[in-house]
């Protein structure tokens, strides 16, 4: 990788001019029975980013991705960083409302979408004055509205890329678990510190096939699963969807997949999957390396389970998306499982108490990062960002330790920690208690109002043939009393968003509600 590093990248477009340059047949993507070399994803951006500029499309311009994992998202995103232009994803599982609030908010000029999200893309056209284009992949009716995705590939392309590493590449909207949705963004320099400090600590190899499972409109497959392999010119298998889960398995085993990046609840499932002895045997023979789990807490249970019966390694790790997202990762050997690894190399972590001070080794305090994937910024939103960067650190929000190796442990959320008459209770060290309980697969616990204790800890979880008596019991014999639930509530399942990340919010409502 000694021709590749951020002092000879400015563009990430040039990750992929330079990847069909050095090696144009070996195979970039499969998708379905598809196979996309090198040499033809670069030809099909290229023509795209064409047609795109005849369009109007130029630097700075804002485009929204509104697709489902596949080589025309790929396609789409390269096309429009070529141009200089920056992308602004948005959540498949978005409805209408919800995508015109970002395709409003960040001012979009085009936005590519899914053929089933036309209907809303046209209405949300008549209403936002920035938006100028649709274009459906593929177009389903005659519409003047609408532009056909693939007649936007033109055979001729002079087009040079834009060559500035502080142009915004993304606009990420953030989950907006505290309002609505922030967009952080992200200039080229930020990914490119990004992906080449990931890349380091992975030891990826060309000969590396990732599966790229998780939403491309998340900024963790988006910089693990899609520029990450990119950049060190490794093969991607695009899943449009985990379902049906055979297909996966199935994808693993045909593409000899060996980097499988995941979310915890996922691993979860494949812990306590019961697999065919056959399939067993063939992911057991199976290259694969290395398991990444990110987006959330990975259990230390689930990673035990997991380790212990498929054998191979799982390394947790943490991010956010105004990080770019990857902000430690636990490396390939001596990794502590309940933590989330040590910082990146080109991070430094700190934690903090209120005033801003830093506080000793394994004392709990707000996590701060600095470094070059450091996002610009929010989005139009001044005082919010200097509310989230100080003096050039990042304030990520999140309570969390740091040992003497410089391994980050995370507490949880500032926002979810519960005051229970005056003392402090992170939901995180009750959930992992929980989950060390035989039976129980999920669990969740938050913070509701109290009449005398002010806020009191309430836990949901999923689990088979418990008892909840039982689990106070246990739980009593674990904590100190003001850190016992006040109540368990055992469900079918947890509400999670795209990313397996389990609402904590929906949870709390619920049980106001009842």
């Amino acid at each position: 990788m000694s021709a590749v590093n951020k002092n000879n990248f400015y563009n990430l477009y040039q990750i992929l001019d330079y990847r069909s340059s050095a090696h144009p047949k070996k195979t970039a993507l499969f998708f379905g029975s598809k196979k996309i070399t090198y040499g033809e994803l670069k030809e099909k951006v290229d023509a795209l980013s064409a047609g795109l500029a005849e369009l109007g499309i130029a630097k700075e311009d804002k485009v929204c991705l509104w697709l489902y994992n596949s080589p025309e998202f790929v396609y789409s995103f390269f096309a429009l960083i070529k141009l200089g232009a920056t992308v602004v994803t948005i959540n498949t599982l978005f409805k209408r409302e919800e995508a015109h609030y970002i395709i409003e908010d960040s001012q979009a000029k085009a936005v590519i979408c899914a053929i089933d999200k036309i209907d809303a893309a046209i209405n949300i056209n008549l209403r936002v004055d920035s938006l100028e284009h649709v274009i459906s992949v593929p177009k389903s009716f005659s519409s003047e509205v609408v532009v056909d995705f693939y007649s936007l590939f033109k055979q001729i392309n002079q087009l040079k890329a834009v060559f500035d590493p502080d142009v915004t590449a993304e606009i990420i909207y953030t989950s907006g678990t505290t309002g609505r949705p922030k967009g952080a963004i992200l200039t080229q320099y930020n990914l490119i510190s990004n992906v080449l400090d990931s890349a380091a600590v992975l030891k990826v190899k060309k000969s590396d096939v990732f599966i790229c499972i998780l939403p491309l409109f998340h900024a963790f497959a988006s910089t693990v699963c899609m520029l990450l392999p990119l950049f060190t010119g490794s093969s991607i298998v695009l899943m449009r969807s985990i379902r049906p889960f055979k297909r996966v398995i199935r994808a693993i085993v045909n593409r000899r997949v060996s980097v499988f990046v995941g979310v915890p609840s996922l691993f979860n499932i494949l812990a306590g999957a019961k697999l065919p002895a056959l399939m067993n045997l063939l992911l057991f023979l199976n290259p694969i390396r290395v398991c990444i789990s990110g987006a959330a807490a990975l259990p230390y249970k689930v990673w035990r389970s997991f380790e212990k019966k498929f054998h191979r390694p799982l390394l947790q790790g943490y991010g956010l998306t105004e990080a770019s997202p990857v902000v430690s990762l636990n490396p390939l050997k001596n990794k502590k499982p309940e933590s989330v690894g040590l910082p990146l190399n080109s991070l430094s972590a700190r934690v903090v108490d209120k005033e801003g001070k830093v506080l000793p080794s394994q004392e709990v305090g707000e996590l701060i990062i600095k470094g070059p994937s450091v996002m610009k910024g929010y989005y139009h939103l001044e005082e919010e960002t200097k509310k989230t960067i100080k003096d050039g650190w990042l304030y990520t929000g999140d309570l969390a330790k740091i040992d003497e190796d410089g391994f980050i442990y995370i507490v949880g959320r500032i926002k979810e920690m519960i005051n229970v008459r005056g003392l402090n209770v992170y939901p995180k060290e009750i959930e992992d208690l929980l989950y060390k309980y035989p039976g129980i697969k999920e669990a969740a616990v938050v913070g509701v109002k109290h009449v005398h204790k002010g806020e009191a800890p309430v836990a949901f979880i999923v689990a088979d043939n418990v008892a909840p008596a039982a689990i106070t019991h246990y739980l009593r014999q674990n904590l100190a009393p003001y850190k016992v639930p006040w109540r368990i509530i055992i469900k079918q399942t947890l509400p999670k968003n795209s990313t397996g990340k389990i609402l904590k919010s929906e949870l709390a409502a619920e049980f106001l509600k009842n």
